[in-house]
């Protein structure tokens, strides 16, 4: 059986990389790029990255994870549920929540933003 991974993104190299979870003992450890050497950011193990080439969707991508908002498995949903995928959504996310003073990162995952989607 093999070992359980989890995602990790550089957002300036727009490059997604699976890796072991940190063990207990080192969590405060630092994970790099091997790219650039940049820290990456743990964005959980139902992350689906875009590709490298979609400028945009990486653009709503830094966006999304700015505020906090990670892609982990849940149990009982079977994952991560909605996120924002082009930069018109993530705007209209943007301003439901200015509109309605609800969070950002609620407002991004909420389905309901006015985009029509396939």
């Amino acid at each position: 059986m093999g070992h359980a991974k989890t995602s990790y993104v550089c957002l300036p190299c727009r490059a997604s990389y699976k890796q072991s979870y940190p063990a207990p003992y080192d969590r405060a450890r630092e994970r790099r790029c091997p790219r650039c050497a940049r820290a990456l950011i743990h964005v959980g193990s139902a992350f689906a990255p875009p590709r490298r080439r979609d400028v945009s969707a990486w653009r709503a991508l830094s966006v999304v994870l700015h505020a906090g908002i990670r892609f982990h498995k849940n149990c009982c949903f079977g994952g991560p549920g909605y996120r924002p995928r082009t930069l018109s959504e993530v705007k209209a996310g943007l301003v439901r929540a200015q509109r309605t003073g609800e969070p950002i990162a609620k407002a991004l995952l909420s389905v309901d933003q006015g985009v029509a989607g396939p």
